[in-house]
This record gives structure tokens, C-alpha cells and sequence, in this order.
């Protein structure tokens, strides 16, 4: 009766299996396993899709007694970074055992590819997941410290008084540079600004003659005469 179930499933195995299952013995065979890593923005899912080997040999009892199994990676399988057979097969194997347990009695080898995928494939979930966050709690560490440089002194009644004494200190300051200012701007201009002098002034000091009869000239006349007494 076992053996008859065990031919009965390896021919189902091969047309689930066509590529994928190799045989070693009549009551033992390897089944390639390709897992779907999730993708993620490091450039994980350019990267080839793990493989593991599942290793079947039938007791003579199979399949009221467990199947005897094994795991093993590919031949030169590339590593990578979310998955390792050798690392992985302890928590694999252990993962497959209430499995086997549920299934004594019925052909099991399909429902344990199926397992072994969704244990694999959790694991390399959970590990994206695990880098995910501590790079998030890395740029949120970040973003706390990028805030830190906005944050203001609270405000208390003592912080304030000091604000508001700076402040009166700052614009009486600022009032006396403006004034001070104002005041250069006010001597520099007098400086260039050239004396007025009166008709009366101009006479006093010998340049022209009778103020009353040198108002009556022309202009152009005053102006020659002011030439004559210049030179």
C-alpha cells in the first residue's frame, strides 16, 4: 500500500515539478525550491531570487510514517543578503515538523514545498522589515536633532525679562548710532556747503565798491568788476 502511494504521488510531483524535481533513486529525490524575495528600494529585487534544495527519501512506510528530509543550497549559489540555506536550515527544518506531523497518512511532499516557501520568504520579510525600521528610526533620529536648531528657549517669566531688557538695550543703541549718524552728515554738509556772502559783505572787505551803487548794475558788470579787484 505504501509503495503504491508513493509512485502515485512522485507522478503528481512531476507534472507540479517538471523542471524543478530530479530523482536520485526510485524512492528518493530533490526538489529545487525558487523563492520571491520582496523587493525593496536598496536594489534587492534586481538581484537572482534564492534557491534551496529539498531533499526527499521515503521510508518504506511513507506516508504513515514521516518522510525522511533534507536541505542544501544549489550548487555555486549566489549569496544573498536577505537568506542563507546554511544559516536558515535549523529554524527551516524545525518549521516543517507540525507539518509532517498533520499530514501522516497522506501524501505530504506538495504541503511541504508549500510550507518551506512561505517559512523562507517570511524570513527574508521580516529581515527588509527589520533594516526598514532602524533605517527609519535612523532619518527620524535625524530629524529630531535637524528640529532641535528651531526650537526657542521656553519662554519663563525670567526669560523674558532678559529678552525684554536686550531689547530696550538694542534699540536705545541702535537710536544713538542713527543720531550720530545724523549729526557727521549734518557737519559734513556745512563743511562743503560754500559761504553766501552779502552785498554789504563783499563791500566791507574791499572786493566792490558802494554797496547802493553796485546793487544798481548789472550782474555781468558786478562780475567784471570783482575780476578787476581780484587780480
Amino acid at each position: 500500500m505504501g509503495r503504491e502511494e508513493q509512485i502515485e504521488e512522485r507522478e503528481v510531483l512531476d507534472s507540479i515539478f517538471p523542471e524543478e524535481i530530479t530523482d536520485i533513486s526510485d524512492t528518493e529525490y530533490r526538489i529545487a525550491v525558487k523563492l520571491n524575495p520582496p523587493g525593496d528600494e536598496d536594489g534587492d529585487e534586481e538581484l537572482e531570487p534564492p534557491t534551496l534544495i529539498l531533499h526527499v527519501r521515503y521510508p518504506e512506510a511513507y506516508p504513515d510514517e514521516a518522510p525522511i528530509l533534507d536541505l542544501s543550497p544549489p550548487a555555486n549559489a549566489p549569496l544573498h543578503p536577505r537568506f542563507s540555506v546554511s544559516a536558515d536550515k535549523e529554524h527551516l527544518m524545525k518549521g516543517l515538523e507540525d507539518t509532517v506531523q498533520e499530514n501522516i497518512g497522506m501524501a505530504m511532499v506538495f504541503t511541504l514545498v508549500t510550507t518551506l516557501t512561505e517559512l523562507a520568504e517570511q524570513l527574508m520579510t521580516d529581515r527588509k522589515e527589520a533594516v526598514e525600521r532602524v533605517r527609519e528610526e535612523a532619518l527620524q533620529a535625524a530629524e529630531r536633532e535637524e528640529n532641535k536648531k528651531f526650537h526657542g528657549t521656553p519662554v519663563t517669566p525670567e526669560t523674558f525679562l532678559k529678552w525684554r531688557d536686550d531689547f530696550v538695550r538694542e534699540m536705545e543703541e541702535q537710536r544713538q548710532r542713527e543720531e550720530e549718524e545724523r549729526v557727521a552728515e549734518l557737519k559734513k554738509a556745512k563743511i562743503k556747503e560754500a559761504p553766501k556772502l552779502t552785498g554789504r559783505q563783499l563791500w566791507e572787505r574791499g572786493l566792490i565798491g558802494k554797496v547802493d551803487d553796485e546793487e544798481d548794475e548789472p550782474p555781468s558788470e558786478q562780475v567784471e568788476k570783482l575780476k578787476v579787484a581780484a587780480a
